[in-house]
């Protein structure tokens, strides 16, 4: 059973999965808020159909909590390979997540202490245009959800610091930021990370 992260909640991965992880995905999911155009008839008839570009970006900070890496939709790989992006998804259409992003916890450098994982409208609307939006952790090996983090806070907010999963005496933890933002890529946020680190 999945845990439902408040913000500011944080977790033991392994605790919540039950036994040892070596691979998770970040699922990011989400869909355009249904918006009438034109009144009742407007709605009925075609309005709406906004798209809704929102991009997961995983970012690799050192000790130093200085970045050393940054997988997102121009770069769909770490350099060291052990992160990797399923792609850029401009509309949010379709069931379950909209984007992945797949860590091997045991290849990820020493140096690395915290992954934070980011999303960013790329479109340039703000928060209150987009609905169900959550990201996930899901242990990769057997498909079940560990953990869920509702996005869904309506806002005019373009973007927001979802959650950072990092080492702790030799395991990894996950805590649920949810501090929104301004800006259509990660680099954007970089201030207002610094101070989770």
């Amino acid at each position: 059973m999945a845990i439902t992260l408040q913000k500011g909640q944080k977790i033991s991965l392994e605790k919540e999965a039950g036994g040892t992880l070596s691979r998770i995905i970040m699922g990011l999911g989400w869909d355009a808020a249904a918006q009438s155009k034109g009144g009742f008839f407007g709605g009925l008839f075609g309005g709406g159909g906004e798209s809704i570009d929102l991009d997961a970006s995983c970012l690799l900070f050192d000790h130093n909590n200085n970045l050393v890496d940054a997988v997102w939709f121009r770069q769909l790989t770490s350099r060291d390979g052990s992160i990797r992006h399923s792609g850029d998804n401009r509309t949010g259409e379709g069931e379950g997540d909209d984007e992945q992003i797949q860590v091997d916890l045991n290849a990820v450098p020493a140096q690395v202490k915290s992954l934070v994982f980011t999303v960013n409208n790329y479109t340039g609307q703000d928060f209150s245009r987009v609905a169900n939006a959550y990201c996930r952790i899901v242990n990769a090996a057997n498909g079940q959800e560990i953990a869920r983090y509702d996005l869904s806070c309506q806002g005019n907010h373009t973007a927001m610091i979802m959650a950072k999963v990092y080492r702790h005496n030799n395991e990894w933890k996950m805590h649920a930021i949810g501090e929104v933002g301004q800006g259509r890529t990660f680099d954007q946020l970089l201030p207002q990370i610094k101070p989770h680190l």
